[in-house]
């Protein structure tokens, strides 16, 4: 491992700020769920798990960490959450997530769930890497390697920069008011 460097697109502390963001839209949630797909999600799911949990827990939330493997599952997961008054959910991301991301987005629309997303996916918030930003400097790590540096010089690059989207359509349907703190931190509100 003393010979690699590279780009993480999602640093796991990222999870707790989902938490974070999910409370400030809703105050009214007590209950956090994440969903993931333990079989796709980083380190079997621990790569995000601890920071929400401690997010949550400091938020006085209660954190539920959900796995799904299927479409189906997404869909029972979020209609069990939506019959919870002052409960949430986050998206974890992995492959799995983002090949079936359609499916979260629509199940949180239609039992009206509160949920915060790593990406822009057109629900209610998004919180990610401005990818634009974090992979410019791609070209140069490439040109330093093919002209002899050594990739264990080369730190690994960690997003700087994160994009924030609010979707006050969806939030007018949900019933939330979304605060003007959150607002004027919004890089993107789709209204």
């Amino acid at each position: 491992m003393a010979n690699i460097t590279g780009f993480i697109n999602y640093e796991g502390l990222m999870a707790g700020k989902w938490v974070q963001l999910l409370k400030e839209i809703d105050p009214r949630i007590t209950r956090a769920a994440i969903l993931l797909n333990p079989e796709t999600a980083p380190r079997g799911g621990s790569y995000f798990g601890p920071p929400f949990e401690i997010a949550a827990r400091s938020l006085a939330i209660t954190p539920v960490a959900i796995p799904v493997r299927s479409d189906a599952d997404i869909e029972a997961a979020i209609e069990a959450i939506g019959r919870q008054p002052g409960d949430g959910v986050v998206m974890a991301l992995d492959s799995f997530m983002g090949i079936h991301r359609v499916k979260f987005v629509e199940s949180a629309a239609r039992y009206r769930v509160p949920a915060v997303y790593p990406a822009p996916m057109g629900g209610l918030l998004s919180h990610g890497p401005d990818f634009s930003e974090f992979y410019s400097p791609v070209g140069s790590y490439v040109d330093r390697i093919l002209r002899g540096a050594k990739p264990i010089e080369l730190p690994v690059q960690i997003p700087t920069k994160a994009e924030l989207i609010i979707n006050l359509r969806l939030a007018k349907v949900l019933g939330l008011d979304v605060p003007t703190s959150l607002l004027v931190r919004a890089d993107e509100v789709i209204e």
